[in-house]
């Protein structure tokens, strides 16, 4: 872009959108660092991409955006990696996030494609047609991930819930 009145009105999006799409890309990727690399990417895409995004809705562009960066990512990565020895406490840096963690594992529990419709569905509040469209797949799709991922939510928060006791 070279137009200085784009370029305002995507630095204003970007002011506006970024708590909102970074708690999106937390909730997506599990890790606080990987959320913020995950968002910065897709910013930058959506920068070349702003024309176009800004004659819809960008909100919904930079979400789809997010879920398949992180689905690429995924792809291209094993998702685990093995360290010699585990870490022995706990990133001081995951402060405002720790009151959830029990509901933070039991969703990084889920398959990716469950986690996005519950994220999507549930903290970004979007309709399941919405979702479907994001996700780029029907509605019963939505529907029928949406459905799983409630039952091994519920059995995971249940099943600490009496390990706690």
């Amino acid at each position: 872009m070279s137009d200085p009145t784009e370029d305002a009105a995507y630095a204003a999006f970007v002011e506006a959108a970024w708590d909102r799409h970074m708690a999106v890309a937390i909730l997506l990727t599990g890790d606080r660092h990987r959320g913020e690399e995950l968002l910065q990417d897709c910013l930058v895409r959506l920068y070349v991409r702003w024309r176009r995004a800004a004659l819809t809705d960008p909100h919904a562009y930079l979400r789809r955006m997010l879920v398949n960066g992180n689905v690429s990512w995924w792809r291209r990565r094993q998702r685990e990696l093995p360290t010699a020895e585990p870490p022995d406490h706990a990133d001081p840096r995951s402060g405002p996030y720790e009151q959830d963690e029990e509901l933070r594992r039991a969703l990084m529990s889920l398959p990716r494609r469950q986690r996005a419709v519950v994220v999507l569905r549930h903290y970004e509040d979007l309709t399941e047609k919405a979702v479907a469209a994001a996700l780029g797949c029907s509605v019963g799709t939505v529907k029928s991930q949406h459905s799983r991922a409630m039952t091994r939510l519920r059995a995971a928060l249940r099943q600490n819930q009496e390990a706690a006791r």
